[in-house]
């Protein structure tokens, strides 16, 4: 058979090889629909069903607690809620008594046409929570088949698996000494499998869509989690350059590795903070052990998209003592909920909005449903008592929602003082910036906050009015535009004019291309993915704080971004 090359979307870096395990689970609509004379049999069948489905989710809300924490236990708790949902299984009973369906016919339908629905949502990770629909719904169609079908957690071998999708409640039984890195026909880069495969370190391609169907059971497949592409039945000489790619890419992590335990500091002995940022409590773990001295920003965001309702304060609670317990007493910056723009929680029923991303979101929402911030408050003033927890808010754009904020903080601790809850004696505020109001107005808020931390990712496609998720204006997306550096300059100016620190947890702090630019700029702490702290880490080491502020000067005269990428190449190339 001849070789394929196969693309798709790169959501969990990794070059990984090994035979192809394709895994076709029992899906909703495998079997045909069927009539019965004997409804009540069919509601018996359809309940224990549904109560073997139950005990089988909280053993596996248990093993997922166990190896990735309570926030990634919470989306398998989502299915046990749809299961008791008013709206999932009672239409199924329904289904039986009045038209006399059987009860796999009554799950198929019913499962399908709620998914339907959010299939057909004008939004990417509402369009990907139909996955978890039909997820549940195939967990309770093979219980009233009885039907035990492929189980993850039989892979005896080394293999890299391919499947349509693979559901929250798969990638938890992966075993990640055997499961080299999968491939998907569906998913994006919001799904939860992508958010799962980050998680677990599994080198993940997903999105491949009808290039699936080239994989063979066994066919030797090689996948770039970094690029998307999947070489299929590759032939010995690509096999042999990938093994060599592989083995410089274990030797760049082992050399990378040594920078782990190393401060983050220039050649000439400027200090600065290496951050990662993370979205559950389990990403946290280990952190230290790879060279972060900080988690620069926890995304809370997804402890409330993991789950159907509302967390509430004591599970919230427990979340934030986790990350504060893992980093061992260093700071740990708690970003309060920013949901609206592309991340949105059915639960809260938002209205849509013409221009999500300007819109009702974020700070906004917070201030206008207050309850969600002073339980969120509550919850992460309880946990300070365990570590060094921080606290910023996002999306801010004046002074007044700064001040709303922040009489709301004075508040909830004067509450919980009353209450007697134990709580640290100083947790720090700061703010996000991500809007260029902000950056103007740098020194008029650098007076009150403790810290900005700045979001690049937000900040870039608001100054320069480009939508990052656009492919047809996305090349005018770079946080290289000089506009964007001036605004960076402002915000770090500021902090260092009023004794306050500034951080950056956006893209580009992870760029070791701009790692000279921001050390010329005095950036204080720098927060990104783990995947980036040790290439940062080298990068910062092999500079002179001293050349970097002479270049920075040269680079603040430059007036475009391709001049400013050229400089910056040209001096990390000497």
């Amino acid at each position: 058979m001849t070789s394929t090359i196969i693309k798709g979307l790169g959501v969990s870096e990794g070059i990984r090889m090994g035979k192809a395990y394709v895994y076709a689970p029992l899906k909703l609509g495998d079997r045909a629909e069927r009539k019965t004379d004997a409804p009540e049999a069919e509601l018996k069948r359809l309940h224990q069903a549904k109560a073997r489905c139950l005990e089988e989710l909280e053993e596996l809300i248990g093993q997922t607690r166990q190896k990735l924490g309570e926030e990634k236990a919470a989306i398998l708790k989502g299915q046990v809620s749809f299961l008791n949902d008013p709206t999932f299984f009672p239409p199924m009973e329904q289904l039986i008594r009045k038209e006399g369906w059987s009860a796999e016919t009554a799950v198929t339908r019913v499962a399908l046409q709620i998914a339907g629905i959010f299939e057909k949502m004008d939004n990417a990770y509402m369009q990907e929570r139909a996955a978890d629909i039909k997820d549940v719904g195939s967990r309770l169609l093979a219980q009233v088949l009885e039907h035990s079908g492929a189980r993850l957690s039989d892979i005896r071998d080394e293999v890299v698996l391919v499947a349509d999708d693979l559901t929250p409640s798969d990638t938890v039984q992966l075993d990640r000494s055997l499961v080299q890195g999968f491939i998907t026909r569906i998913g994006g880069k919001t799904s939860h499998t992508a958010i799962l495969a980050q998680s677990l370190g599994i080198a993940a391609v997903l999105g491949v869509g009808g290039g699936l169907d080239e994989i063979r059971n066994g066919d030797l497949v090689i996948l770039d989690g970094s690029t998307g592409e999947c070489l299929v039945r590759p032939e010995e000489t690509v096999r042999q350059q990938y093994i060599r790619l592989m083995e410089a890419e274990r030797a760049d992590r082992e050399r990378l590795a040594a920078f782990a335990a190393r401060p983050a500091a220039t050649a000439d002995g400027f200090r600065v903070e290496i951050a990662a940022n993370i979205g559950t409590p389990a990403e946290a773990e280990g952190l230290i052990a790879k060279g972060a001295e900080a988690v620069g920003l926890y995304r809370t965001e997804f402890l409330f998209m993991g789950s159907s309702t509302m967390p509430g304060e004591q599970l919230q609670f427990e979340a934030y003592r986790a990350a504060a317990q893992s980093m061992e007493g260093r700071p740990v910056v708690i970003r309060t909920l920013d949901i609206g723009g592309d991340k949105e929680l059915p639960y809260l029923e938002l209205e849509k909005e013409m221009n999500p991303f300007l819109g009702y979101r974020a700070i906004r929402l917070c201030l206008d449903r207050q309850e969600l911030l002073r339980t969120q408050l509550r919850a992460v003033l309880r946990a300070s008592a365990f570590g060094n927890l921080k606290i910023m808010f996002p999306m801010i754009s004046g002074l007044g929602e700064w001040r709303q904020a922040k009489a709301i903080y004075t508040e909830v601790r004067a509450q919980l003082e009353a209450e007697g809850v134990p709580m640290a004696d100083k947790v720090e505020l700061g703010i996000m910036v991500e809007i260029p109001s902000v950056a103007v107005l740098a020194h008029s808020f650098a007076k009150e906050v403790d810290f900005f931390s700045i979001g690049t990712n937000d900040l870039v496609q608001y100054t320069v009015a480009v939508d990052r998720m656009n492919e047809k204006v996305s090349y005018l997306y770079d946080y290289f535009h000089p506009a964007v550096i001036r605004l960076i300059k402002n915000v770090i100016d500021a902090a260092n004019a009023h004794g306050k620190w500034a951080g950056m947890c956006g893209s580009m702090a992870g760029d070791r291309l701009a790692a000279p630019l921001l050390l010329g700029l005095g950036l204080h702490e720098w927060s990104m993915s783990p995947g980036s702290l040790h290439k940062v880490k080298e990068t910062i080491a092999g500079c002179s704080r001293a050349d970097c502020v002479k270049l920075t000067e040269e680079i603040l005269e430059l007036e475009t971004p391709e001049e400013i990428r050229a400089a910056l190449t040209a001096f990390l190339d000497k």
